[in-house]
């Protein structure tokens, strides 16, 4: 028990608190020139621990005197007794690196890897898990698990490969990410848009939305099985450009070269390519990839040529049919001499057609991000109607979020109450409206129509009165849905009358 103690003491010494010339013991008398040497067991940021019924709370202690934070020389305990003299360890990770990395890891939620902690698990013994993964951080023993490897369904019917970490290895890979996020940050391009800060999908979209305005012809580009075939060779080589600390690479190359095991329990070592898709750091080490092999070769190669790129998803603008397959060829040079490929049924060149242009192509679509790109009917501000080129929600999101409705099969839950089944459509609803209700939110109407279908097809099933009649059922819920326009996300967004 005391060696724990002094586990507790090492790990979150860093947040002891100096007070002043004066200071108070818990008992709330003044002690001239000292600090108090106890620690209180929620002075763990909100960590939330509980303390000893005999220990003050650190808010009280904060509303008796102003304070600062003191780094103070760390301990350790030989044989149960508690020494000083180490300061530092070789590696600057620091116990609020840790911290901090740990709560945006379970603020982003996820399964357990390989060893089957589960982020509930992790925490019950949370500073203990804490403390070892610091110690080892900082003295360089951290080695990573096997990355545990699940499948997911494509759109297109094949499986996609996810690499799941430990929880240990998702908070390491955490604080990596933030030590380096900013430094990269200053290097990567303006039309880069995928998992960065003050970024987002909205954004990419809108950008792209300008540039199909003032350019004909678009390159949409799949990279087939990007995070598979990354070479580690030359993200190693971009990463020295930036990074000088031996520590930080020494642990990014443990994290490439970290095994994978399948679902049948076999372990699979990478040959020198491939980064997890699902680790915390990977998004990150992709876009540091991309840009030297593709954003910064683009801008020097064409400097007048436009592109968006969303992590391994980009569109390339062209002036004409003939420059768009000459930059095609020239993509598909740099991508093989990068150890990349092009997917041959998915990448394609794409025609904007719009007003008072003749079509001198079939294809005049490409899908972006969970939209689609087309020629639509538009209004200019005068009302005046056109043929203009925009997005809106791809049939392909549609009947993702149609299969995720008829999943529930909600319209047999006769045993539950409407107020009941709002509470459980609520948070997915504002999801889908806050995404793809962006551009042409009236597109999202046909998926409320057949959503509320399901929700009279409940009604006739649970009220006896209505007959089990389909048109009884009906009159009822619209009556219904005017009262109750707050009920459903929904509603309250503008859809009534879907």
């Amino acid at each position: 028990m005391r060696q724990s103690a002094y586990r507790w003491h090492d790990f979150y010494l860093g947040l002891v608190m100096e007070q002043g010339k004066s200071t108070k013991d818990v008992k709330g008398k003044t002690r001239e020139g000292e600090t108090p040497l106890r620690l209180n067991t929620d002075a763990i940021v909100d960590g939330g621990f509980n303390r000893s019924s005999d220990e003050d709370s650190v808010m009280e202690s904060e509303r008796r005197v102003g304070i600062i934070q003191l780094e103070l020389p760390l301990t350790t305990s030989v044989k149960g007794r508690r020494t000083k003299g180490v300061t530092a360890k070789g590696i600057p990770v620091t116990r609020s690196m840790v911290w901090h990395a740990y709560k945006k890891v379970r603020k982003n939620k996820g399964s357990g890897g390989v060893d089957g902690k589960s982020l509930k698990t992790y925490s019950e013994n949370l500073e203990d898990n804490l403390y070892k993964l610091w110690n080892r951080l900082t003295s360089g023993s951290y080695f990573p698990k096997a990355v545990k490897q699940v499948s997911i369904p494509k759109k297109d019917g094949s499986q996609r490969k996810l690499g799941i970490p430990t929880i240990d290895d998702r908070i390491a890979q955490q604080v990596i990410k933030d030590y380096l996020e900013s430094r990269f940050e200053k290097e990567f391009h303006n039309n880069s848009y995928g998992y960065r800060p003050l970024k987002s999908a909205h954004q990419a979209l809108e950008q792209v939305r300008q540039n199909v305005r003032k350019r004909d012809w678009v390159i949409d580009m799949d990279i087939k099985g990007f995070f598979d075939e990354v070479s580690h060779e030359l993200l190693v080589k971009a990463l020295k450009r930036h990074v000088s600390e031996k520590w930080v690479l020494m642990y990014i190359e443990r994290w490439l070269e970290s095994p994978i095991e399948t679902e049948s329990k076999k372990l699979i070592y990478r040959q020198g390519q491939g980064t997890p898709q699902g680790g915390v750091i990977s998004p990150l080490l992709a876009n540091l990839f991309l840009h030297y092999v593709f954003d910064k070769w683009l801008e020097l190669t064409y400097p007048n040529l436009m592109f968006v790129r969303y992590a391994d998803d980009i569109i390339v603008h062209c002036n004409t049919k003939e420059e768009s397959e000459e930059v095609l060829a020239s993509i598909k040079g740099r991508m093989s001499a990068c150890h990349l490929r092009l997917h041959e049924g998915k990448t394609k060149i794409v025609f904007c057609k719009k007003f008072n242009m003749r079509s001198v192509s079939k294809t005049v679509k490409f899908d972006f991000l969970g939209f689609s790109f087309q020629p639509r009917p538009s209004a200019t501000r005068s009302g005046r109607m056109f043929l203009g080129y925009d997005c809106a929600i791809s049939q392909s999101s549609k009947n993702k979020i149609i299969a995720e409705i008829k999943s529930t099969k909600f319209q047999r839950w006769t045993n539950r109450s409407i107020e009941e089944i709002a509470e459980f459509f609520n948070s997915k609803i504002q999801g889908w409206i806050n995404y793809y209700g962006k551009f042409r939110k009236h597109k999202l109407n046909s998926l409320f129509r057949i959503f509320e279908g399901r929700l009279i097809e409940w009604a006739r099933r649970r009220y006896k009165r209505l007959g089990r009649s389909y048109i009884k059922a009906s009159k009822w819920f619209y009556r219904f849905k005017k009262n109750n326009v707050k009920l459903f996300v929904h509603w309250e967004r503008g859809f009534i009358n879907a």
